[in-house]
């Protein structure tokens, strides 16, 4: 039965994984396992150890400590548990997850330095015009 920390660290497997445009089996042949293990990571089925943790992180080209970012933490204290004063965090973390945020994120990274800085710059006039309407 995975917990909610094993489930974290697959997501963020896969997350960066799909970022990175890898196949599990490419990922898989990169630390020199079988890709149904990637999968079972990713779904939380198997627990990563510190060691894989440590070879997935130099693979996908992130320190360790990504695959634990957003991971909320139990409070010390039971009848402290509250609702988060906003879901920005949990939005964020669902967005990124989604085929087309990945694919623009793919496009985008594609692009030469001057047209990223315009496209950006694009996107924030956009979002600027959209809060005054």
């Amino acid at each position: 039965m995975a917990n909610a920390t094993d489930l974290h660290v697959g997501k963020r497997l896969r997350r960066r994984r799909r970022l990175l445009g890898l196949t599990q089996q490419q990922l898989a042949e990169s630390i020199g396992i079988r890709f149904q293990q990637i999968q079972k990571y990713e779904c939380g089925a198997n627990r990563v150890t510190a060691s894989r943790l440590y070879e997935l992180a130099v693979a996908l080209n992130v320190p360790v400590t990504y695959f634990f970012e957003g991971l909320q933490q139990a409070p010390a204290d039971p009848a402290a548990v509250g609702a988060p004063a906003n879901d920005r965090d949990l939005i964020a973390a669902d967005v990124l997850s989604q085929k087309e945020t990945l694919e623009l994120i793919r496009a985008y990274y594609k692009l030469g330095e001057r047209p990223r800085r315009r496209l950006l710059d694009l996107a924030k006039a956009l979002q600027d015009e959209a809060e005054v309407a």
